[in-house]
């Protein structure tokens, strides 16, 4: 799909490079001018980058709305599911509340579609707007304070887990401890693809150090990646990017290196999300959240989202429904079938009474997020109420988690 025609002098397209400067113009309006001390352009301009697809809405050839889509991967149920990322979504004042984003959404998601992205996430700064277009929040991505203090408070770990600096050797290392963990969780980023460093190098080079944790055996069981920042006074501050553990002790070990900073920056600020583990070792210190911004989910074709996951052991098969999409891609029945712990999910002709999820429904319970309970007293499920143990089980059990904003 490239571009469709609206009405008369309104068409929805890819945008161009010679529709930069009106795209950069509509960001402007919606989102304001970069704060001060804003990076400048490189020379050579990236617009679109590799990962980033722009599409807009154009009337009499001037850009009156436009989304991004971002070309992404997702860890949900063990399994790296395509995805498509919305960004860049603005709409000129005077065009807002005339459906033009379910336009651009709907264009932008059939071109993840072609693409084999059956989810779809983003960042809303209007929950209720997305919620009408099948989205729900799912999890959040959060920055939060510790005092630097109390974390070089922390035990010491038990079991000989010690620490050093990575190098380019060990990156490949730190790669797999963050998938050990996303695999376990639903939401994070696989990072990879091209909106993340290509090399070993740059991603060594985007922050400060990556400091590991190996347990007695050398075996590397969590790293921190952490920025030093300005200053050595009362403002002074280490932002950590990346804090992951595959064991206590590592955590244990990874907080106390950021304790030993207590003495030239007061506060450490974290990006972490929902129930972090790193937080149970902790001695009851408390951290504050500075920053909120919640992450919306939409599974834009149930089947083919739906299989291929790693659920529970067994044989299981449970007929769903699901009503109410806005951008009519999710109306219908749905079979899903789980053999030895592999899904796949097909639609169907299945009884008019099956367990009905909204679009919003189903978003929760792919991510996790609520059970069929919950879901029915939200008015997110309806229909009989006989496979909700069964879908339970096959959708619940895994924390919901982002670590990136996009």
């Amino acid at each position: 799909m490239t571009s469709t025609t609206n009405g008369a002098g309104r068409v929805t397209r890819r945008a161009t490079r010679e529709d930069r400067e009106q795209w950069v113009a509509l960001g402007v309006e919606g989102f304001g001018t970069p704060p001060p001390g804003t990076p400048t352009p490189p020379p050579v301009d990236p617009w679109p980058r590799a990962y980033h697809r722009p599409w807009g809405v154009f009337e009499d050839g001037r850009l009156v709305a436009r989304v991004g889509g971002v070309e992404l991967g997702s860890w949900f149920h063990s399994t790296e599911v395509p995805t498509c990322g919305i960004d860049n979504v603005a709409v000129a004042a005077e065009h807002r509340g005339s459906g033009l984003l379910a336009e651009l959404l709907a264009a932008v998601l059939e071109e993840g579609a072609e693409r084999g992205e059956p989810i779809s996430g983003l960042y809303p700064t209007a929950p209720g707007i997305y919620r009408r277009l099948g989205y729900e929040i799912v999890t959040a991505f959060d920055e939060v304070d510790l005092l630097t203090a109390d974390l070089a408070a922390v035990r010491p770990p038990t079991d000989g887990t010690t620490v050093r600096r990575a190098t380019v050797a060990d990156v490949p290392a730190v790669r797999a401890v963050y998938d050990a963990w996303a695999r376990a969780q639903n939401g994070p980023l696989t990072r990879r693809g091209p909106r993340f460093p290509a090399t070993d190098a740059e991603l060594l080079a985007e922050v400060t150090g990556v400091t590991l944790a190996e347990d007695a055996d050398g075996r590397v069981t969590g790293f921190v990646a952490w920025e030093r920042g300005t200053g050595y006074d009362e403002h002074a501050r280490i932002t950590v990017r990346d804090l992951v553990g595959l064991t206590g002790d590592a955590h244990r070990a990874l907080w106390r290196v950021l304790g030993s900073f207590a003495t030239v920056a007061p506060t450490v600020r974290l990006t972490t999300s929902g129930a972090d583990a790193a937080r149970l070792v902790l001695p009851g210190y408390p951290w504050r959240r500075v920053v909120h911004r919640p992450y919306m989910l939409r599974v834009h074709d149930p089947a083919r989202a739906l299989t291929g996951l790693r659920l529970a052991p067994g044989s299981w098969e449970v007929a769903f429904r699901v009503a109410g999409d806005v951008l009519g891609t999710m109306d219908g029945g749905y079979r899903l079938t789980s053999s030895d712990g592999v899904s796949a999910c097909t639609a169907a002709d299945v009884p008019a009474d099956a367990a009905t999820y909204t679009p919003q429904g189903l978003a929760l319970a792919y991510a996790g997020t609520q059970d069929s309970a919950n879901l029915r007293l939200a008015g997110h499920l309806s229909g009989r109420t006989d496979d909700d143990a069964v879908l339970d089980l096959l959708l619940g059990g895994r924390p919901a988690h982002v670590r990136d904003y996009y």
